[in-house]
């Protein structure tokens, strides 16, 4: 069995001063012991920030290349080592499956092994989809309020508008003045084909499908 410590700090002036990587790879040391074990290596993450996923760090990744079966991964604190409790619930669930051993010195050791696991684990899932679920939120919020000021959302661009360059959708003159066309061609009945034909000859590409919903959408 190997033993391997994981420490981190957020900024390249914490990893120059050093201080917090000493204080935290002390603790990892002290706990290896108090456990019977030695520590034969330990990752240090220099100026990695908590936002980035643990496999996408350089020595997170290399952490995971190197664990195996039966082997044990000691760490100060779960924010030290995961990015949220969505990482932390799915990475800790792949090294069980792994039959890898997580021990967090702030949530009281083993969180992968013994009778604390179960309890760990259910609250990691619940504040996991409470990050969803504001998430979720965060994207509605901003959508809507991107599309009350008219601001390009991603996909195609509206025929009839182009992006200006602080991202807002802008009226474009040319395709405005092919909508009138078309408004007035389904006006007197022609059907979005025969539009999308006759706009097609003005030199405008554009289908029926994307013809009906040029002249249904509220913009």
């Amino acid at each position: 069995m190997a033993v391997f410590g994981y420490i981190r700090v957020s900024t390249t002036a914490q990893a120059e001063e050093g201080q917090s990587l000493t204080t935290q790879e002390r603790q990892v040391r002290s706990y290896a012991s108090m456990h019977g074990h030695e520590v034969d290596h330990i990752f240090i993450e220099r100026g990695i920030s908590g936002s980035t996923y643990l496999a996408e760090r350089p020595q997170g990744a290399a952490l995971l290349e190197v664990v195996k079966a039966g082997d044990m991964i000691v760490t100060p604190k779960l924010d030290r080592m995961f990015r949220s409790a969505v990482d932390a619930l799915r990475m800790m669930e792949l090294l069980r499956d792994q039959e890898v051993g997580v021990h967090m010195i702030d949530l009281g050791g083993d969180v992968t092994g013994n009778g604390i696991a179960k309890l760990v684990f259910t609250i990691l899932a619940a504040v996991a989809e409470a990050e969803r679920d504001r998430i979720r939120e965060r994207i509605a919020d901003v959508k809507r309020d991107q599309k009350q000021r008219g601001r390009y959302l991603g996909g195609s661009v509206p025929f009839g508008y182009r992006i200006g360059d602080d991202g807002a959708l802008l009226p474009d003159d040319d395709q405005q003045a092919a909508l009138s066309e078309a408004r007035t061609l389904r006006a007197a009945g022609a059907s979005m084909r025969e539009i999308a034909r006759h706009l097609g000859a003005m030199g405008h590409k554009i289908s029926h499908v994307s013809i009906g919903r040029a002249l249904s959408a509220d913009l």
